[in-house]
């Protein structure tokens, strides 16, 4: 993120950038924005007219549902008003994607480490997004003991807002996890018999 906040200036204008790009049909309210990104307001809209004024995104008014918090619950919630998509004329589409998906979180170490306090982890494999593999089934699996669900949703939300994509991912206790991969299940089957990398592995899954 250094270096790309380096080149565009900002972390909020990045951000703003991959979920457009990662998301190019979608129409974006300000409410949906600003969470998917986790960007302030007024740093969004900042940003917001900044990427207009370059003609990457354009206007849009739109009706939809989206899901708003109401005290400790959240609630779905009919929206009209303004929003904003991708401008799919802008000469730039394809080298800025490039870019980002390049630069994108990588399938290493630190990765991992995001989830440390989310449980005893075995087995944790990453795919899709993490190695631009974008026909993957899923992008993260984690298998281990005592996880927190809870908390690796929350590491989840924190790089989605960092990556501009929702993450598809699967996380099975170990006892759960063997008995799927004992009976071929077929998600556990797509994820490890296609292009991944396992970033830790006490189970003894892959062969060494």
């Amino acid at each position: 993120m250094e270096t790309l906040t380096a080149l565009f200036g900002s972390p909020a204008k990045v951000k703003l950038l991959r979920l457009f790009l990662f998301n190019d049909s979608t129409v974006f309210l300000m409410k949906e924005i600003t969470l998917r990104t986790k960007c302030s307001s007024s740093a969004a809209k900042k940003e917001l007219n900044t990427l207009e004024k370059s003609e990457m995104i354009k206007r849009r008014q739109v009706s939809k549902d989206i899901q708003v918090s109401k005290g400790k619950k959240m609630v779905t919630k009919k929206i009209h008003g303004q929003g904003y998509i991708l401008n799919d004329k802008f000469p730039y589409l394809d080298p800025l994607k490039s870019l980002l998906t390049i630069t994108s979180l990588n399938a290493d170490e630190s990765l991992a480490k995001r989830f440390t306090n989310a449980g005893k982890i075995k087995l944790f494999i990453a795919s899709g997004v993490f190695i631009q593999n974008w026909d993957s089934r899923v992008d993260l699996l984690i298998v281990g003991d005592e996880l927190n669900l809870l908390k690796i949703e929350s590491v989840i939300k924190i790089i989605e807002s960092e990556i501009g994509k929702e993450i598809a991912y699967s996380a099975f206790e170990t006892q759960d996890f063997e008995y799927r991969l004992g009976i071929h299940d077929r998600l556990v089957r797509d994820i490890l018999d296609y292009p991944h990398v396992t970033l830790l592995d006490r189970l003894g899954i892959e062969p060494q």
